[in-house]
This record gives C-alpha cells, structure tokens and sequence, in this order.
C-alpha cells in the first residue's frame, strides 16, 4: 500500500511540473498561476501545496532546470580565447536569466546570497558558472597574475552587474553584451 501511495505522489508532481513546463512555454514565468497549474494538472490547490511550499518553489525548479541545460550547452561548446568570445559563449546563459525581470530576481533571491536554508538547483547553478568560466579562463590568453577561480567569481559579477543596469531605466542606453565586454576587457586584461 506504501508504495502506491508513494507512486501516485510521484505521478502528481510529475503532473504538475509538467503542467507548469507547459504554460510557462505559453505565457512565460511571471504570468504561471497556481490556479492554472492545478486546473491544468486536474488536482486540488491543497495538492499543490503539498509538493511546494509556494509559487517561487515550483519556479525554483523550473527556473533551474532551465538554467541547468544553459550550463550544459555552454560546457559542451568550444572554450572561448578572447573577453567577445568569453561574452558570447555565456550569451545563453545570460539572455536566459534576463528574458524576464521576475526570473532575474528569482535567480538571485536563490543564488546562495541570501541565507537560505537549503542549497537547490539554482544555487547550484551558480557554482557551475565560476567551474565552467574557470576552465575556460586557464587556456584563454588572458589575465594571469590571480587565479582563474577568482577571475571566474568576477566574471559573474560584472556579469550580475550588468544584468542588474539593463533593468534600471537609468542606464538602458547601453546594451548588455557592450556593457559586459567594457567590464570583463578590463578585468581580464593581462596584467604588463
């Protein structure tokens, strides 16, 4: 009896990630109602609740499993040797986490800055990032006088820098890939 149980707890979450898969694909992140996913999954919203604390910790999952193929696809791809390069191989990764002002916050509410009780997926992919840039920066003829690790950790935060300036209506005259290439140029310049 435990096991059926156990299997139709399964089967309903599976639902209802794919449910909401499926309508974040519609209408996107932002606009996903839990309404919706519950009516889409056929289940009741206590049911929801049961496999989610909340909306963000659905999204959590969705935003990260998202982001984790991001990685994924920028790992498989040739390392980048020059900062245009190094800016268009992260080009995915990058656009994704900006394709909606309510993804890029998320991202950050659960990158591992706040205190958050438990590490998930999207944390996770933010260790990924400073692993994947890092190879990339060992054979890239660039910076060498500190580690590639550290030269990794600024990457990802010029990057977040520049993120966080394509959202202020202050600074929109300048696009995101301009921005981040005049910042990783002069952070990676080899040091004379």
């Amino acid at each position: 009896m435990q096991k059926t149980i156990q299997k139709r707890t399964l089967k309903t979450r599976a639902r209802l990630l794919s449910e909401s898969h499926i309508l974040v694909r519609k209408h996107g992140y932002e606009a996903l109602r839990v309404e919706e996913v519950v009516r889409a999954a056929g289940v009741a919203k206590g049911t929801f609740f049961a496999h989610f604390k909340d909306k963000d910790a659905l999204m959590e999952i969705l935003i990260g499993e998202e982001f984790g193929r991001k990685f994924d696809e920028a790992a498989a791809a040739p390392s980048p040797g020059s900062v245009p390069e190094l800016v268009a191989a992260l080009d995915g990764i990058h656009s994704f986490m900006t394709s909606e002002r309510y993804v890029f916050d998320l991202i950050l509410r659960y990158s591992g800055a706040t205190a958050i009780a438990e590490i998930g997926p999207i944390a996770h992919c933010f260790v990924r990032y400073v692993e994947i840039v890092a190879a990339w920066l060992e054979t890239a003829n660039l910076r060498r006088d500190v580690s590639a690790e550290l030269l990794a950790e600024g990457v990802m935060a010029f990057a977040i820098q520049a993120m966080s300036l394509q959202f202020c209506a202050l600074h929109g005259e300048t696009n995101f890939a301009e921005r981040l290439e005049t910042y990783l140029t002069a952070w990676l310049r080899p040091a004379v």
